[in-house]
């Protein structure tokens, strides 16, 4: 058996549904396997999704308070009033802090924008930055991406004579802020059609109710918000991130040309992913590190050198990231090793000294996607006293909820329940990280800790083709709330295992169901190669690409995880040395296993760190790997060895050291022949003369023996002193009665079958015998 990495839930969609959709829609089987499973199940539903246009936008002033705020902006505009733009240092701050100057800058307005800094302002509205602003000669703010929990900030606005205009995304709290308007897609008092936009988004509206049309140049910005803030792609957020990512592909405007290349991606093959995982973390970075403004002018620029000098800037402040990530992710590790040794905790808490706090949150997300635990990670500040982090949950840890519990050890903490952010005193992290362990140890079960893959669209190979894949963009982009398919293909064999690479750390699959092959890369899965065995059955799951090669495009999976619900046998015949075979042999849960009791003795002489133990001696159990040393004596041993341990991997060495099966059986001739010679002698001396009556009938000695022993066994020669006498009173007798005779008889047919068998003839024996294993099993439960 090949154990799956995360354990896995398929769901299958109705292929009923399925059906219709190819015939209603004329489009591939894998398109409406992916509608289907993800909800769609009405063709008209399925129609309105797969053909958006900008009739999917809402109308701006369905959002509460935007009347109101377009006034007030129209009335600073029209009176020449300082109006800031007060934004967040993330993607979708800066994103959202572009779109609404562009749109104050085309209708004339006297507009600037600040973004507090991480470290020295924190997160929203800052009285200190609010004072600036108002000393600069700020008359009306406007946050974006925001604002909604700023109440002291805002009450100091309106103080001192400043007006405060909020727009905002987050979670809105018992109270909201003392503002002349406050644009939120779920205001307590609205109704707004569309709950989920980003801080981006919401920008974006008031920035289509400030132009009075839609601004098509901002579509590309809004999307690359929409998308690094990981709001569900429904409703207009789907539109926006679609339309932006089709503009962006053949934008002009330099920033688009400046990121691309940066990046290493082409910018007519944007995707989501793209905007996701290689736009949106360099215009993250400097707000991480330091000021986010550099992100806004990039993003504003319309000179290609200046645009190209920021984006290496951000490259390079990204490549800055990550080297803060892995150093203090490697640091976490060990810090967790020192803390923790080999036991994990049920929560994760590690903290350090000095340990960058803009960066802490993607430590946290890799501890929890590699031990899959929720985690915290903690930066301390030992002048201050402060430890700030950042925690990432799994599903069954409401991390919100129980922080929640420790809110006296917790004078600022907010979240949701996957991610929460938060700060205490030095001295009450041991108390933090002992009361989370408690709290875990009552609410995550085993099952909750092993790590779970949603598999929703099975397949089959003949289902996948270079057309259908490329035609996938017409359900782009796939995000949250309409998630990247992860496709399955059940029953394939593999006919090349491979570990490609300069390390050997990859795999290379050629898979096929009998009909239809299929490229599989697993990238750093280069081990999987040794829990392959010939012949096997396996089931696949991962993403299907386009791999172009020498002009030539064919269908390839990339491997997320695999799995084999078969029995596995490991072929070691006939490699002599163990320590050729040994690194093959998982290191835990094994028996190595030998039959005779010298096989135990030349094992273990070889195999330092290994018992051997000797069938007969041993009281068998299960286990998931045994490994056959040398023969049994017959099979019904092999059988009882198999019954007992229920493996799930089988290696079989059968190490022989002299075989019989190329020796074989002295034919009848031989025996008439020796017997003749012995009765015409009267006796022999073995001893003395063996020697010579090899070299004469060129036996080996050990035949001579052999036949010698049937011989006796059977009385017609007596040995004493080592002369075989010839007994005159001997009766007629088979050559087959002779125990000698059966006992060579049965282990030349033991090493045909399992030492000199083909792997498959092999195989399919050791498959019958695992059959009757578990037919006898069930009969018992009958």
């Amino acid at each position: 058996m090949i154990e799956s990495m995360k354990m896995w839930t398929i769901n299958r969609p109705d292929e009923e549904i399925v059906q219709l959709f190819m015939k209603e829609l004329s489009i591939p089987s894998i398109h409406a396997k992916i509608l289907v499973s993800r909800g769609i199940t009405d063709v008209e539903q399925a129609k309105s999704f797969l053909h958006m246009d900008t009739s999917s936008l809402h109308d701006p002033y369905l959002l509460y308070d935007m009347e109101k705020a377009v006034n007030r902006i129209m009335q600073a505009i029209d009176s020449n009033e300082l109006i800031t733009v007060y934004g967040d240092y993330d993607a979708d701050g800066v994103t959202s802090v572009t779109v609404l100057t562009t749109a104050l800058e085309q209708l004339g307005a006297n507009v600037n924008f600040v973004i507090p800094n991480r470290f020295e302002h924190g997160y929203g509205p800052n009285v200190e930055l609010f004072k600036t602003l108002n000393e600069a000669g700020t008359s009306l703010i406007i946050t974006v991406d925001n604002g909604i929990s700023g109440l002291e900030a805002a009450d100091y606005a309106k103080s001192v004579g400043m007006d405060i205009i909020v727009t905002d995304h987050h979670e809105i709290g018992a109270e909201l802020p003392n503002a002349d308007a406050i644009i939120h897609p779920r205001h307590p008092s609205g109704n707004y059609p569309f709950g989920e936009l980003a801080g981006v988004g919401v920008a974006f509206k008031l920035a289509c109710a400030l132009l009075g049309e839609i601004p098509d140049e901002l579509y590309e910005i809004a999307a690359i918000g929409t998308v690094a803030d990981l709001v569900p792609l429904q409703d207009e957020n789907r539109f926006i991130v679609k339309e932006g990512i089709r503009r962006m592909r053949k934008s002009k405007r330099p920033v688009f040309q400046a990121l691309s290349k940066v990046s290493g991606t082409e910018q007519s093959s944007l995707t989501e992913e793209s905007l996701g995982f290689m736009i949106g973390p360099r215009l993250n970075a400097p707000g991480r590190l330091g000021s986010a403004n550099p992100a806004v002018h990039l993003l504003k620029s319309d000179d290609p050198m200046e645009a190209m000098s920021i984006a290496e800037q951000l490259d390079a402040l990204n490549k800055e990231r990550q080297a803060l990530v892995t150093n203090i992710a490697n640091e976490a590790e060990q810090a967790m090793a020192d803390m923790y040794g080999d036991m994990l905790p049920f929560v994760i808490v590690i903290a350090g000294v000095g340990w960058n706090p803009g960066v802490v949150g993607i430590v946290a997300s890799r501890l929890t996607e590699k031990y899959y635990r929720p985690s915290i990670v903690l930066s301390i500040d030992l002048e201050s006293g402060v430890a700030k982090g950042s925690g990432r949950s799994i599903a069954g840890f409401d991390l919100f909820k129980e922080l929640s519990k420790n809110a006296d050890l917790l004078p600022h903490f907010g979240g949701h329940e996957m991610a929460a952010g938060m700060s205490l005193s030095v001295e009450d992290v041991v108390k933090l990280r002992s009361r989370l362990n408690d709290q875990g140890k009552l609410q995550l079960t085993d099952e909750m800790l092993t790590p779970r893959l949603q598999i929703d669209v099975p397949l089959e190979i003949g289902e996948i083709d270079v057309d259908v894949l490329e035609g996938l963009e017409l359900l782009r982009p796939f995000g949250m709330s309409f998630e990247k398919p992860v496709f399955l293909i059940e029953n394939l064999s593999a006919s090349s295992v491979r570990k490609i690479g300069a390390a050997k750390n990859h795999l290379k699959l050629d898979l096929s169901d009998g009909v239809n092959n299929l490229d599989v890369i697993g990238f750093g899965n280069g081990h999987i190669a040794d829990e392959i065995s010939p012949g096997v059955t396996l089931s696949i799951t991962g993403d299907l690409q386009v791999n172009e090669w020498n002009g030539r495009k064919k269908p390839q999976m990339l491997l997320a995880d695999l799995q084999s619900k078969e029995r596995q046998l490991f072929d070691l015949r006939g490699i002599r040395e163990p320590n050729r075979w040994m690194p093959a042999v998982p290191k835990k849960n094994n028996l190595f296993i030998a039959f005779q009791e010298q096989s135990v003795v030349h094992f273990s002489s070889m195999l330092k760190d290994v018992t051997v133990q000797k069938f007969g001696d041993v009281e068998l159990s299960e286990t998931d790997h045994v490994v056959i040393l040398d023969m049994p004596v017959g099979t019904d041993q092999l059988k009882q060895l198999i019954s007992q341990t229920n493996p799930k991997r089988i290696y079989a060495h059968f190490f022989v050291p002299e075989s019989m099966y190329f020796e074989g059986m002295p034919s009848r001739e031989d025996f008439g022949w020796y017997y003749s010679f012995l009765k015409k002698r009267g006796s022999f001396d073995l001893r003395n003369q063996i020697q010579e009556l090899s070299k004469h009938r060129g036996w080996k000695i050990d035949i001579i023996y052999f036949m010698t022993k049937v011989f006796s066994e059977l009385e017609f020669v007596k040995i004493e002193n080592g002369l075989a006498f010839v007994m005159e009173s001997a009766g007629k007798k088979n050559l087959s009665e002779a125990p000698s005779y059966q006992e060579r008889e049965l282990r030349i047919e033991l090493e045909k079958k399992l030492v000199y068998a083909s792997y498959m003839e092999l195989k399919s024996w050791f498959d019958e015998v695992c059959k009757e294993t578990v037919n006898r099993e069930e009969q018992l439960w009958i």
